[in-house]
């Protein structure tokens, strides 16, 4: 953390968890002795954002399952995060419903038989348009930054996209990267 800001690596967020565990966000702020929580606003099959289409290799009219959800931290909303799946992947799993998933997504996704093993992120910052500004509660002046990731499975096919809006201020994003020597 970095002062009453928050610092995030990703890595616990594309490792499935353990049976029985709490997903990854409910486990990092209860390690540093926050609290948080998040609301799902709406899920279901929907037509993607050219972007996000492009993020899972879709064509012209294939759909996707979203999840919708704002994240708080310490009763505070901190991010922004819609998650796109391929509908022959999430159709008819707990991924299109608003029920919390135990373990979270990741981990139900493995249990699917769809395991993350690379991803690609994109950051940038930008000013929130107003329904962010509101979702967020930002001032006038307050920058976001925006984070897009797509996760891929061994054969290289995306299974997971997700665009994430977070206050500029209250977010430090920290990658770790081990590099394989030959």
């Amino acid at each position: 953390m970095n002062g009453s800001g928050w610092t995030s690596t990703s890595m616990p967020y594309l490792t499935p968890r353990a049976d029985g565990d709490s997903d990854a966000w409910t486990a990092e702020v209860e390690v540093a002795g926050r609290r948080g929580a998040q609301r799902i606003l709406r899920a279901g099959e929907a037509d993607p954002p050219a972007e996000v289409a492009r993020m899972l290799d879709l064509t012209s009219g294939e759909t996707a399952i979203v999840r919708r959800r704002i994240i708080e931290l310490d009763g505070e909303p901190t991010e922004l995060t819609d998650t796109y799946y391929p509908a022959d992947i999430a159709a008819g799993t707990p991924l299109a419903g608003t029920a919390k998933i135990r373990g979270g997504a990741v981990t139900l996704l493995a249990t699917l038989g769809h395991i993350g093993v690379r991803a690609v992120e994109n950051v940038t910052a930008r000013m929130p348009d107003p329904e962010e500004r509101e979702q967020l509660r930002l001032g006038p002046v307050e920058p976001i930054l925006r984070l897009t990731r797509t996760t891929y499975d061994a054969a290289g096919r995306p299974i997971q996209a997700d665009v994430m809006i977070m206050p500029a201020g209250r977010q430090q994003l920290r990658y770790e990267i081990d590099i394989e020597v030959a």
